[in-house]
């Protein structure tokens, strides 16, 4: 009986293993965290989830400013090219 139970038991983490498998590429995910880091999404803590922390907002808000005007100078250099 105990056979049968960790062989189901192993069968059936087996299967699941192959559906995290099926997920996205390590640059995928290294890109969403660089974006996620680019947004602010790094100053979210445990006491302010999903938000972000009250201490952090100018900082956050900086940041996304930088970003906005760092896509707009590539967007404006690449055009021009």
């Amino acid at each position: 009986m105990k056979k049968l139970a960790i062989t189901a038991l192993s069968l059936a983490v087996l299967t699941s293993s192959g559906a995290f498998a099926q997920g996205k590429t390590r640059a995928e995910v290294y890109q969403e965290l660089i974006e996620a880091q680019q947004n602010g999404l790094n100053y979210i803590t445990d006491t302010s989830y999903p938000d972000v922390n009250p201490n952090f907002t100018t900082q956050v808000a900086r940041l996304k400013q930088r970003h906005l005007a760092q896509q707009n100078a590539s967007s404006t250099h690449s055009s021009t090219n």
